[in-house]
């Protein structure tokens, strides 16, 4: 049930200017411009990764994306942005790694589930991801993790296929980080290519 009456401090002016209250998230203050600036400044791995620049969200969204159409051509133009934007509430509240999660103990799936629900809700997506693309998504970002793992991370091939599955029938993907401006005008100008075209 959204909560109306969030506590002071519960929300986030973005530079559009826009103030998206964090507990009852609305789809009228939620910019892609918005997403794109933060997630391309959020660090993958807590920034663990090799490279002149953190590996961010934005680009590892984009990978997931072009990963989930190598494993099922043909998908949906919905699908594709839902792929694209799987980890767009992280642009307010960050990439916080599962183990850490797990130690606080707080259900940020909840808040993550909202957020993401209002974004698709913004971009014309069903706002609960089918299960079917839904566990596509989740394939496709794990075949992203082991990549990221493997060539930036510091993690052996045994040990990431061990946490996330060998990525099958995808291509390896050559991972290079971009810079936050980089990330932030791709990760955008590939929204608005999928916004354009059916």
């Amino acid at each position: 049930m959204p909560n109306a009456k969030a506590p002071a401090g519960a929300w986030q002016r973005m530079l559009s200017g826009r103030r998206l209250n964090l507990l009852d998230p609305s789809p009228l203050d939620i910019e892609i411009e918005d997403i794109a600036h933060g997630l391309a400044r959020v660090a993958r791995w807590n920034g663990q990764t090799k490279g002149a620049h953190a590996f961010s969200v934005a680009q590892h969204c984009m990978l997931v994306e072009r990963i989930a159409v190598q494993m099922k051509p043909g998908l949906a133009r919905e699908a594709r942005l839902a792929a694209l934007l799987h980890d767009a509430p992280e642009y307010v509240i960050g990439d916080l790694i599962s183990p850490f999660k797990r130690a606080v103990g707080i259900n940020y799936k909840d808040l993550e589930n909202r957020l993401l629900a209002a974004i698709h809700v913004r971009f014309g997506v069903t706002a609960k991801t089918p299960e079917t693309l839904h566990r596509l998504i989740k394939k496709a970002d794990a075949a992203a993790a082991y990549f990221e793992a493997t060539q930036l991370a510091g993690f052996d091939a045994a040990e990431a296929r061990k946490l996330f599955g060998e990525p099958k029938g995808v291509p390896n993907k050559r991972l290079e980080p971009w810079g936050p401006v980089e990330a932030q005008q791709r990760f955008v100008k590939r929204f608005r290519e999928l916004e354009a075209h059916p």
